[in-house]
């Protein structure tokens, strides 16, 4: 299959979205950009991934249940076709966001997604009727879950095209839902696109090397009086305080900034956000953040002091996560 054929047959329905008056800006470039995505692409991993998508089996969703801890998909399926999907699905390890049910098949990935939506679903506006922009969204979980909270359209950016793979895997059991994922980050929105009623950045900032730009491309893609929800790791100190490792944090290379909750909300102030808040400050543990068979590899507890859990193995604060909400002017 052609690139170009590739993602008309994946985005055909988000193409004809796009046409919307305060989306079109984003229409023009966009298929190209796509195409040149995917046709990098297969130069790596993704020939595989896309071959073991092709090899999933098309059985009708009897339920879809976007509202539970595990996104739930179930239908009529045989032992045999059970164990082909997990075989399947498990070609596209490892699964960091989730957790998923898929036809009887629980997808334990790295992160229970769920547990962060707990803390912050409260705080948030009423997602019913809104557009909505996910940056950095992973796999699409949460996505999935702003939909069943009643969300219009959801559109999730991420460059990872692994979490493409995994979130298209979702799609084709779960079936015509108004979200999708771009093989793509926040700098390919278009500046000051100001479309989105709702932008969520969870997880993102302390991986951004300007905080600043980071904070006002978000501010550029909401319009005027929407909602930002920003979920990132901080620091217990004061105002003006911020963390910047020197190498690796939790053993990741790509951290560059944690500020602390009072300095991150002065950042939101600074860059012109309205009515910045925390709404939740909680400790990651391994109740949360942790290896399974479908994450293999080393998870928080091995990133810890094994003598002091509240230190990282370089010595550091242990992650702490907060969640912020803004207004846009």
């Amino acid at each position: 299959m052609s690139n170009r054929n590739l993602s008309l047959k994946v985005y055909s329905d988000l193409f004809s979205v796009l046409g919307r008056p305060y989306l079109r800006t984003w229409l023009d470039g966009l298929p190209t950009r796509l195409d040149a995505v995917f046709g990098s692409a297969r130069h790596g991993d993704w020939p595989a991934w896309q071959a073991a998508l092709d090899g999933l089996p098309k059985i009708d969703a009897s339920v879809v249940d976007l509202n539970a801890d595990s996104i739930l998909v179930d239908g009529g399926c045989n032992e045999e076709q059970r164990d082909r999907i997990e075989s399947l699905l498990l070609r596209l390890h490892p699964w960091r966001k989730g957790p998923y049910a898929i036809h009887g098949i629980h997808i334990d990935t790295e992160w229970r997604s769920d547990l962060k939506w707990r803390r912050l679903k409260d705080h948030i506006q009423p997602l019913e009727g809104r557009t909505v922009l996910d940056v950095g969204c992973g796999n699409g979980y949460h996505a999935w879950r702003m939909i069943g909270c009643g969300a219009e359209l959801v559109i999730g950016v991420d460059p990872t095209l692994l979490s493409v793979a995994q979130f298209l895997a979702i799609k084709h059991f779960a079936g015509d839902f108004p979200v999708h994922v771009l093989p793509l980050g926040i700098e390919d929105v278009p500046l000051n696109l100001r479309a989105f009623d709702t932008v969520f950045s969870m997880g993102v900032l302390y991986h951004r090397r300007s905080p600043f730009d980071h904070l006002l491309e978000l501010k550029g893609c909401l319009r005027s009086g929407g909602e930002l929800v920003l979920e990132t790791l901080v620091v217990d100190d004061g105002l003006g305080q911020v963390l910047v490792p020197e190498d690796r944090y939790a053993q990741m290379r790509n951290v560059w900034f944690i500020p602390s909750c009072a300095t991150l909300l002065s950042w939101l102030r600074r860059c012109g956000y309205r009515n910045g808040r925390v709404v939740d400050v909680t400790r990651t543990t391994a109740d949360e953040q942790r290896s399974t068979d479908w994450m293999r590899f080393q998870s928080l507890s091995d990133f810890l002091d094994p003598a002091n859990p509240e230190l990282t193995i370089e010595g550091l604060p242990a992650p702490v996560r907060a969640v912020f909400i803004a207004e846009s002017p």
